[in-house]
C-alpha cells in the first residue's frame, strides 16, 4: 500500500483560491473593528439541538430548505466564532447552522453522563455523534466546516457518513495524525509528556493572558465563556488530540470538494499545512492573521466557500 506521505511527494500541489486578492472581501476584512462578539447579527435565529450527548446550542441563519452549512467550532470555541460568516452565507442562498460542542460555553450541559449507556469521557465517538444526529436531521447532504479540533470530527463523521457531505472544510485542522501537538511552533517538544490535564490548563491560561493579542471585545468574550466551558470537556479533548486519527488515505480517495483554510501564521507551520492539504488533494487557502481565520478573514472564507459550494 503506498501511503499517504508518499502520495503527497508525487501529487501536484493543490489548486488554492485567491487568498492574495486585494478585492472587496480583502478590503472588509482589513476595515474590521474591534467586533463585538456577544452580538448576533438581524435575522439570526438562537436555538437547541436535542443530541446524543445533551442539548447543544445553535445559531442559524437564512431559509430553511436551502441548501445547508454546517459551521461547527473547536475546543474552547463556540457558534459565534463564525458570526461575521452567517449573514454572507446566507445572503448566498444557503440556510447556515453553527452549534457549540457538548462540553463547550452554551453546551456545557451536553456530555458523557447523559450517553446511553452513560460514560464517563468526552471522546471522538460522542461528538461525531453528535455531528452526524445533526446531519441526519435534515434530508439530503451538507456542506460542512470543521475548525481545530471539529475538524478532526468532520473527518471521522465523513468516513462512517460520506452520503452527508456535499463538501468538507478543515480550518486551522491539526495538519499531522498522532500526538498532533508536536509539529505547534515552539511548544510542540513539550507536549509529548504534558497529561491531558496539564495540557488543558496550559491552553487555558494561555488564552486567558491573550498571549496572541486579540482585540479587547474579543478576549473579554473568551473570558466571558470560559465562565460556562466544562474544564473535563478541555481536558478530554487535549487528550483525544493526543491520539488524532490517520485519515488522510479515505479523503484522498473521495471525490468532493476539499478545502484546507489556515492563517499565515497558525499553531502549526504552513509547511505542515501545505503538505496535508497536498495529501488529500485539497485546495488550500492562507489567509492574513493566526488560527482563527472565520474571525480575521471573514469576508474571504466566505467568498471561498461560496466558491466552493458552486463546485460541489
Amino acid at each position: 500500500m503506498v501511503s499517504a506521505d508518499s502520495n503527497a511527494q508525487n501529487d501536484p500541489e493543490p489548486e488554492g483560491f485567491g487568498s492574495a486578492l486585494i478585492d472587496e472581501a480583502a478590503r472588509r476584512d482589513a476595515a474590521l473593528g474591534d467586533v463585538d462578539w456577544a452580538a448576533v447579527p438581524d435575522g439570526a435565529v438562537r436555538g437547541t439541538f436535542d443530541a446524543p450527548s445533551g442539548p447543544l446550542a445553535t445559531l442559524s441563519m437564512g431559509t430553511p430548505g436551502n441548501p445547508r452549512v454546517l459551521l461547527v467550532p473547536g475546543a474552547t470555541g463556540s457558534k459565534e466564532d463564525f458570526v461575521l460568516m452567517l449573514p454572507e452565507l446566507a445572503a448566498a442562498g444557503f440556510f447556515v447552522l453553527s452549534y457549540d460542542i457538548a462540553g463547550q460555553y452554551d453546551s456545557a450541559a451536553a456530555g458523557p453522563e447523559n450517553l446511553s449507556p452513560p460514560r464517563a469521557h468526552y471522546d471522538y465517538d460522542l461528538f461525531t455523534n453528535d455531528l452526524i444526529a445533526m446531519l441526519d436531521a435534515e434530508e439530503g447532504a451538507a456542506h460542512i466546516v470543521g475548525y481545530s479540533f471539529a475538524a478532526i470530527v468532520a473527518q471521522l463523521a465523513f468516513t462512517r457518513r460520506p452520503d452527508k457531505f456535499r463538501s468538507l472544510t478543515l480550518l486551522s485542522c491539526p495538519p499531522e495524525p498522532g500526538q498532533c501537538f508536536r509539529g505547534v511552533q515552539r511548544i510542540g517538544r513539550f507536549s509529548v509528556r504534558a497529561s491531558p490535564r496539564v495540557g488543558a490548563a496550559l491552553m487555558i491560561w494561555g488564552i486567558r493572558i491573550n498571549v496572541v493579542h486579540v482585540p479587547p471585545n474579543r478576549i473579554r468574550f473568551v473570558k466571558h465563556r470560559f465562565r460556562f466551558t466544562r474544564r473535563s470537556s478541555v481536558r478530554d479533548i487535549f487528550g483525544l488530540m493526543q491520539h488524532a486519527p490517520d485519515l488522510r488515505a479515505a479523503l484522498a480517495a473521495a471525490s468532493l470538494p476539499k478545502f484546507v483554510a489556515v492563517g499565515e501564521h497558525d499553531l502549526w507551520p504552513l509547511a505542515l499545512h501545505r503538505r496535508f492539504a497536498q495529501s488529500i488533494g485539497a485546495r488550500i487557502a492562507v489567509y492574513r492573521g493566526g488560527h482563527s481565520p472565520s474571525e480575521t478573514s471573514p469576508y474571504q472564507m466566505s467568498r471561498d466557500l461560496i466558491a466552493l459550494y458552486g463546485s460541489a
